[in-house]
């Protein structure tokens, strides 16, 4: 959360986009406020001893917003600007966002109220194991209860840690290992997950690009290639947003983080880049473009695309007029605000809404959880099968032609599909099939938000769940 947002709530934001939403159905009064209510707040006190000898006594959040599916599903973030508020709606997001893509997971959140980048790796692994015990004691975490993931501010090691010391309380448990997501490949993760929510975004914003109509209404080309693109945010989610968009085509111009940004109208080397911000812990001195001290302004330098991939609450009803990208794709959560929302449609900018674009890593999270429960790697059985079977293929269409393949062209062709390539098929087809979905969803209803269409899909699918249970009419 941005620092001068100290009246904001993500979680009223999002109500407030229900609200919104639900004015286009008829829903029953009592549904929605069953749909919109947190089920579960956890939020509790834990000390950690410093390798000084002194303490500190920390605030830790575990929230699980729905129910209507089990187990719930969302990430453990480490930052200071962590506060209940702020988790209940990373929650009810998280809730909605499965709904969309289909994903059978109700949504949860949790965090724990400190600055990562003040703690060693052994204080890090005190606090991620003291959280997970507390999580334990209360039953709030589990492959059939609630099942976390990284957020900003953790990785697959937090989660490692965390599936160690839940199979420590848990010996008997024998889908131990789906008690969290994100974790490494070593610990039974799953392989595409760490790129899986820029990838996502990726794919995301291809769709909306490649539908004539809405490109045509906001002056825009079909398609990525020669898109000017900024990103805000040079994480996992940005990097990997801006490494896919300019494969495909598009030029990344700007990028800016919290100690400064860069911006190079001719195109950024998006590889070059990471590689020089690793080293230096930035942007400032990189051999192109022109370094800008505040990163936050680049959000209002020229582009046809704007990425926002840090925190909420970044466009706001006090820069959304300077915004001058035609298209915003959501990658962070909550990154504009409903105000600032309202200000972009009325300027006729296509926001498309974080609940749908960075549902990527929940998708490949939960294929990591089936891989988990099933307790096999995805292609492990049909990969040489399959192998054998088009080779097969390819030599009797050789006979019968008397023509021959390149070696090139049957190692292509003969290939039997990795995890990699299965998890990354099934993520496109998620974003691509909700995409459309949701953007049919706009048009039928005649509104101009994709964020209200997407939620107005959501509810239906949770309105569903809850009336099949006979808990509602």
């Amino acid at each position: 959360m941005s620092e001068n947002s100290e009246n904001y709530s993500l979680f009223e934001d999002v109500c407030l986009a229900v609200d919104n939403a639900a004015a286009h159905m008829d829903i029953h009064p009592g549904l929605l406020d069953q749909i919109k209510a947190c089920n579960a707040i956890f939020k509790f006190s834990f000390p950690i001893r410093n390798d000084d000898g002194t303490y500190e006594v920390l605030k830790g959040y575990r929230i699980q917003h729905s129910h209507h599916k089990l187990p719930v599903k969302g990430g453990i973030r480490f930052s200071s600007y962590v506060n209940e508020e702020e988790v209940k709606g990373l929650a009810a997001l998280m809730t909605y966002k499965c709904a969309l893509v289909n994903i059978p997971f109700g949504g949860a959140k949790g965090g724990v109220s400190i600055d990562p980048k003040k703690y060693n790796a052994n204080q890090l692994e005190r606090i991620t194991r003291r959280y997970t015990s507390e999580l334990i004691k209360k039953n709030f975490i589990g492959p059939a209860i609630d099942v976390p993931a990284p957020d900003y501010g953790t990785g697959a090691r937090e989660m490692s840690w965390i599936v160690d010391t839940f199979e420590a309380f848990n010996p008997n448990v024998i889908n131990a290992k789906g008690c969290v997501t994100g974790k490494p490949l070593s610990q039974h993760g799953i392989d595409g997950r760490t790129e899986a929510t820029g990838l996502g975004v990726f794919f995301g914003i291809r769709e909306a690009v490649s539908v004539k109509e809405d490109m045509d209404s906001l002056g825009l080309t079909v398609g990525l290639k020669g898109k000017r693109v900024i990103v805000q945010g040079f994480g996992n989610v940005g990097y990997h947003s801006a490494k896919y968009m300019s494969e495909a085509g598009a030029l990344i111009v700007g990028v800016a983080e919290y100690n400064g940004g860069i911006y190079d109208e001719k195109g950024l080397d998006v590889e070059a880049l990471k590689s020089y911000q690793v080293a230096n812990k930035g942007f400032e001195g990189f051999a192109s473009g022109q370094f800008v001290q505040n990163g936050n302004s680049l959000l209002t330098y020229p582009c046809d695309i704007l990425i926002p991939a840090a925190l909420e609450n970044q466009i706001t009803k006090d820069n959304a007029h300077d915004i001058k990208a035609k298209i915003i794709g959501e990658a962070a959560n909550g990154p504009v605000t409903q105000e600032a929302d309202q200000i972009l449609l009325g300027r006729n900018v296509m926001v498309i809404p974080d609940m749908y674009l960075n549902a990527g890593g929940v998708t490949v999270s939960y294929f990591e959880w089936l891989k988990n429960l099933s307790r096999v790697s995805f292609g492990k059985l049909e990969k040489r099968y399959d192998m054998k079977k088009y080779d097969a293929l390819l030599e009797s269409i050789e006979n019968a032609t008397g023509d021959h393949f390149t070696q090139d062209q049957k190692d292509l062709i003969v290939k039997g599909a990795s995890e990699r390539d299965l998890v990354i098929s099934g993520l496109e087809e998620t974003m691509v099939t909700a995409y459309h979905e949701m953007n049919r969803t706009r048009k039928e209803k005649s509104i101009q938000s994709l964020r209200t269409a997407g939620f107005i899909l959501a509810l239906e699918r949770i309105a569903v769940s809850y009336m099949d249970l006979g808990i509602f009419p």
